[in-house]
């Protein structure tokens, strides 16, 4: 469960970035807009292929974690998850510029421009799953920081909730992003986006704690050693 709450902040503190991020994608979904049923359905549909992804990609980086848990090192997964979450704050502050991650992504989801532009003509409930299934892929540092987590998890089906309920905790503004873009001005986007690398630099130091083993309830609770089963056949 203190993933699971981890999971969720961290959305939250992501919906943020992706509120300045991603917020013009959101703003330009093709819903349908005659009706405020409509255009709720259509951005949950496409909320719900963002998610969608997410949990998938949970699943993959939950089950490389669980190599790391079966030889013990849960602990020292924990801690260097923490120290990515604060390398990713600082190493932008110091060099003036985004993850590598992000432009090595931006060149690998080119690849997918074409079908992304083809679903924004359609004004159906596919078009839009599929729009909310690409945009999970979109290079994005938050992404990338909920998966390190995802790993911290040690198995694939916890992996997939932590980006299930971290994609639930970017869903509020999101969603806003979607059915009330007015409400949203690029200077609120702006000051969102500023208070983010403050709270993710909070939850690394946690994830550190985390992985301390320090007893303290919640914070650093004990975390015990995995041991690798061992089968003898008779």
């Amino acid at each position: 469960m203190i993933e699971f709450w981890a999971a969720i902040s961290l959305g939250l503190i992501s919906s943020l970035h992706c509120a300045g991020m991603c917020g013009p994608i959101a703003f330009a979904l093709p819903l349908d807009r005659s009706s405020w049923a409509s255009k709720t359905t259509g951005a949950l549909v496409y909320n719900s292929g963002r998610i969608a992804t997410y949990a998938v990609l949970g699943g993959l980086f939950g089950l490389l974690g669980k190599a790391f848990f079966t030889a013990g090192l849960q602990r020292g997964v924990s801690i260097a998850v923490g120290v990515f979450f604060v390398l990713a704050v600082l190493i932008p502050l110091i060099t003036k510029q985004g993850l590598f991650l992000e432009k090595w992504g931006f060149q690998f989801i080119g690849k997918f421009k074409g079908i992304f532009q083809t679903q924004f003509k359609k004004r159906n409930a596919v078009g839009l799953l599929t729009i909310g299934a690409i945009n999970g892929l979109l290079p994005c540092g938050m992404v990338y920081l909920g998966l390190a987590a995802a790993v911290s998890t040690g198995n694939w089906l916890d992996g997939s909730l932590f980006m299930v309920f971290f994609g639930l905790g970017t869903l509020p503004m999101m969603f806003a992003a979607s059915v009330m873009s007015d409400l949203l001005s690029s200077q609120l986007r702006g000051r969102l986006r500023r208070a983010v690398p403050y709270l993710v630099m909070v939850m690394g130091v946690l994830f550190i704690l985390r992985g301390m083993n320090l007893g303290i309830p919640y914070v650093s609770p004990t975390i015990d050693r995995v041991e690798p089963g061992i089968t003898e056949c008779e």
